[in-house]
Parts: structure tokens; sequence; C-alpha cells
């Protein structure tokens, strides 16, 4: 129906407009810069066999027959431009510059690494474009260790907090008021790319359809921005690290209410997936120590108790006998509670407080047993024997 150079010209005109029609006027403002686009002017569209339907007066609807990718027109662009297309003056005239020198990540004083740090840290440090999806319980690290990693290396990282609203002119970019002027500002993706830095997509399984803009992003492509006729593309060493609480199926306990289903597309581009564990005892007593030694007040004694508390409640919780566990993060809440209290139990006491009644009491009581030095082994075996002696009291003999 249309040759290539027709295809090219009308795909171009298509993301010029943004919809799915176009008038007059878009089509005389697209004509004047065509050439600048490096397609020919889409006079067919208007005159002609190929002329394209007419809703209303002045008013066209766009084929949905003859479609062709986006990326094979921008293509073009990317061959003819440097790594930001020059845009007219009266566009640029319309963009916000970005006043950001560092954005280097500063070091977690007493970070520890455990889990997938040392993968994380080794993709980053390759610069080579690598998207991967870290999943994982809350509080256990995830966003920390991408931080950690980036600042370690001295890369900048440009972290996004993913909502349910999140959508393109979030992401990539949109028009904003600035002293009573509309002016177009770069969104995290963009500026991300331009400086090839790590792009943080935090708690991104709670994002709606909207997130599919960055399809091309997690491909290694650049994004033509429409709203200002701009080819941005990646420069070396960006790549896209994304963190959830799920693997994006959604969450059927409803643990974590907001998460979404992703689109299977979407997951099919970050070639690998880290499941991100809680730390072992004795790096998590590492990690405790160290927030001790941060906030000024260690006690050694209380860093092992802690961990060894929140250790036998996640066995709980992973046996399924409780609905609530003890993060990493909780662990850190209550040291720094007990640096300001000095108080050991008040400080898990107003921890814990975000659990029901029971949940908390038995937490708190599960403590008190480990601060007095309870074999909790052994006594799960004596309740286990009482129950086994109580079933048979009744058995006939």
């Amino acid at each position: 129906m249309y040759s290539v150079k027709q295809k090219e010209s009308l795909e171009a005109f298509r993301a010029f407009v943004g919809t799915e029609t176009f008038s007059r006027a878009d089509y005389k403002e697209f004509v004047e810069r065509a050439s600048e686009l490096g397609v020919i002017k889409p006079r067919f569209l208007i005159k002609g066999k190929n002329s394209v339907e007419r809703i209303s007066r002045g008013n066209y609807k766009f084929p949905t027959a003859g479609n062709v990718p986006l990326e094979d027109v921008v293509e073009k662009l990317r061959e003819e431009t440097p790594s930001t297309t020059s845009v007219p003056d009266t566009a640029t005239n319309l963009m916000m510059t970005t006043d950001i020198d560092n954005m280097v990540p500063d070091k977690f004083e007493g970070f520890v690494s455990w889990g997938y740090f040392k993968e994380i840290k080794s993709i980053i440090r390759s610069k080579m474009f690598y998207p991967i999806f870290v999943t994982g319980l809350s509080g256990n690290g995830k966003t920390l260790n991408v931080q950690e990693a980036c600042a370690e290396l001295g890369r900048e990282c440009v972290r996004v907090n993913v909502t349910i609203e999140t959508d393109e002119d979030d992401l990539i970019g949109g028009f904003r008021l600035v002293d009573g002027e509309t002016k177009f500002n770069l969104g995290p993706v963009a500026i991300a790319m331009e400086r090839g830095a790590v792009l943080l997509l935090d708690e991104v399984d709670l994002a709606s359809n909207k997130i599919m803009c960055l399809q091309p992003v997690l491909e290694g492509n650049g994004i033509y921005v429409k709203k200002i006729n701009r080819y941005i593309k990646p420069a070396k060493g960006f790549t896209v690290i994304a963190t959830a609480n799920t693997k994006g199926r959604g969450s059927d306990d409803g643990k974590f209410i907001g998460t979404n289903i992703l689109n299977e597309a979407f997951l099919e581009r970050f070639p690998i997936t880290m499941e991100q564990p809680y730390p072992a005892l004795a790096v998590e007593k590492k990690i405790v120590l160290g927030s001790m030694a941060k906030y000024g007040k260690v006690d050694e004694d209380f860093a092992d108790k802690l961990v060894t508390w929140a250790e036998v409640i996640r066995k709980t919780y992973f046996e399924g006998a409780v609905d609530e566990l003890i993060s990493t993060r909780r662990l850190d809440h209550i040291v720094k509670a007990f640096t300001i209290f000095k108080d050991k139990l008040k400080s898990i006491e107003m921890c814990t407080n975000r659990f029901d009644e029971d949940t908390k009491t038995s937490f708190v009581d599960l403590y008190a047993k480990v601060d007095a030095g309870v074999d909790l082994n052994e006594d799960s075996e004596s309740e286990e024997d009482e129950e086994k002696e109580e079933s048979t009291e009744d058995l006939p003999y």
C-alpha cells in the first residue's frame, strides 16, 4: 500500500502528533519539519489513492494498516545525529536545564555485603547494558545493595520510586510550569540514559500497564521524545535494575497489597531475576553491630540475641505458623530505638507495635525467652511431648 519512504513519513508523523488523528494544522507543522527528521513530506495522506479517512472538516484519521515500528524511523536519526538529536531553537527554549552535578550515592556506613551484592556490583562495573530484576521480601536490602554498589564504584544512580500512578510523563518527561512559562522537563529515565547512569526502578511491581512505555529502553535502544521532537540515545554505562517484593505476578497472600501482575513482555526483557534472601545469622550480626557502631551504642550480647530472635521468627514464618516476620530493616529500627531509649524490651515493644496485638505479644514473649537463655529448640520439643501426653490420656487400655 505504501512505499518504504511513505511508511517512514507516516510513522514519524504519527509519533509527532502523538494521537491516532491529526488536523490540517498538525499536517502543516509536520510538513515544515519533515526534512529535519529525514523523511518525505506526507502529501500522500491528503491527496491521491493512499489518502486517509476524513472524520470531520479539517480532521483526519491515521491508517491502521501498514504500520511500521518507530525504531525504523529513529534509526535514521541515530545514523545522522549525535547521541541527542538537535532540535529547532523554539523547542530548545522550551526545555528546563538539569542542574545536578553528581548523582553518585553516598556510601552506607557499616555496610555488610550479602545476597547478590557481588553479582550486582559486577554487572554495574562492566558498564554493559544488562537489565536485572531483584525480588525479595521487604527490608532485606534489595535497594541498598544497588545503591551501595554504585557508591563503591563511583557510578551515578537515578532512583525512581514507582507507583500505580507512574506514567510516561513521570518517567520520560513532561511539561511543567516554571516562573510563569511552560517548560519541558526531562524525566529520570531520560536523564539516566544521557548520563550513562544506573536506572533503579524501585518497587516496580506497583506499576500499571503505563510502565510499558519503557519497552524500547529495556531493549537498550534510544527513545524518541515526541513532545519535543528529540531522540535520546543511551550513553555507555547505562543499565536498568528493577526491585520488587514479588516476581511481577501479584501477591497471592495479600501481604504486598497494591502489587500488580506485570505484562509478560515487560518481564521478559530482564535477562535474569535475583531472589534476594535475608542474611545468614553471622552476617546479620555484623550488620546489627555495624548499626550499633553507627548510632554510638554497641552491645554485642544484645546484637546476638536480636539476630537469634529474628531467625526463629523467620523460620516460623516460612513454616506457615505466623503471618509476620522481623526484617533486617526492623532490626535496624530496634537498634536505633535502643540508642534513644536505653531500654531493650521497650525498644522491641515499640518497634513491633506495627503488628496486631497477638503477633506483637508473641514476638515480645519470644524475645523474653531468648534474653533469658531458654533453649528454644528444647522448649519446642517439650511442648510437643506435652501434646502427645494429652492426646494419649483418653486412650482406652
